[in-house]
């Protein structure tokens, strides 16, 4: 394949983009966040890469870049990328799915333990120099839920199952698969219900999609056990907020560890910040100090795959969303 030219919507001094010196040295690189720049280089483009995670110059481009042949996501979620045109194109997209699944996973299981083991209430005793047992739990007694068996579910069920828990999980394709190599079970997405009615650790890692907002909502937390918690990695809405602070509030479910919420930042007087049965986490559990440099890397593994003509990794389907 003759030389590319690459047009990268990103910071020109990211240090993060030191790792595109693996590409081919006859792709010709762009980089710029300036709409002119962009809008410039457009017409010549065989491939865009978007680090921004938005929309907002990705549209503007996309009518001028007729050459255009792929765009790659650095971000794993995609919904706040897409735009008619684009959904409706032939020109295929990929997305860093997979590239945050080992931090997120451990998450869960460090949300699991947070719970099982008490430490809030360690740390607050210890802040008050009192000494006062109490019972703990093993979460290796314990049932993990996954609704979104993806990559980020099975790393979590992975780590669950290596610490002896029983693990259940939603499926989109159960028909075409009745046994898993983790799960100990498998749900139709529309049995989630059922699953999370048995599960001490409901586990939510859905992409958001239209479908999928509102996923786990009053009823299914209703139908949650009395001291069961709900882990939230996947988006804020896929889950009904207010439902889940109405049964945190009046202690009907043990607790929360959330990743991710509605709005973000969390506003400072959101109800959530005041209950002590919640662990707040600022959108943060996958943001380790080199997941930039992991997410550019995959995409020159895809680039080269690209030049070779080999399949992409990580095509996404546009229509739904993810």
């Amino acid at each position: 394949m003759p030389g590319l030219n690459l047009l990268v919507i990103a910071d020109p001094n990211a240090p993060y983009l030191k790792v595109l010196h693996k590409l081919p040295p006859n792709a010709k690189t762009t980089i710029s966040l300036a709409e002119s720049e962009l809008l410039a280089a457009a017409p010549d483009a065989d491939v865009i890469l978007n680090c921004t995670g938005n929309r907002k110059q990705l549209r503007a481009v996309f009518p001028k870049a007729q050459k255009l042949q792929w765009i790659h996501s650095l971000a794993a979620g995609i919904e706040n990328q897409l735009f008619p045109e684009l959904v409706e194109s032939p020109v295929p997209m990929t997305n860093a799915r997979g590239v945050f699944r080992e931090s997120l996973g451990e998450f869960v299981i460090a949300a699991a333990l947070f719970f099982a083991k008490d430490f809030r209430r360690m740390l607050r005793q210890q802040s008050e120099h009192k000494w006062e047992k109490f019972t703990v739990d093993e979460i290796s007694r314990q049932t993990m839920g996954i609704v979104g068996y993806g990559e980020i579910g099975k790393a979590a069920a992975n780590r669950g199952k290596s610490l002896g828990m029983r693990i259940l999980a939603t499926s989109r394709r159960i028909a075409s698969r009745e046994r898993d190599e983790i799960a100990d079970q498998l749900f139709p997405l529309e049995k989630r219900g059922d699953m999370i009615a048995q599960s001490d650790v409901v586990v939510v890692s859905v992409p958001l999609t239209p479908e999928s907002r509102g996923i786990v909502g009053a009823a299914e937390i209703a139908g949650m056990k009395p001291n069961a918690i709900i882990v939230n990695v996947g988006r804020g809405p896929v889950i009904d907020e207010t439902a889940l602070v109405a049964a945190l509030s009046e202690k009907r479910i043990r607790g929360a560890a959330l990743d991710v919420f509605d709005e973000e930042p969390l506003p400072k007087d959101h109800p959530l910040w005041s209950l002590d049965n919640v662990l707040i986490s600022p959108h943060t559990a996958d943001n380790t100090c080199d997941w930039l440099e992991q997410s550019t890397d995959l995409f020159v593994t895809n680039f080269q795959r690209f030049v070779s003509g080999r399949p992409l990794l990580n095509v996404v389907d546009k229509h739904s969303g993810y």
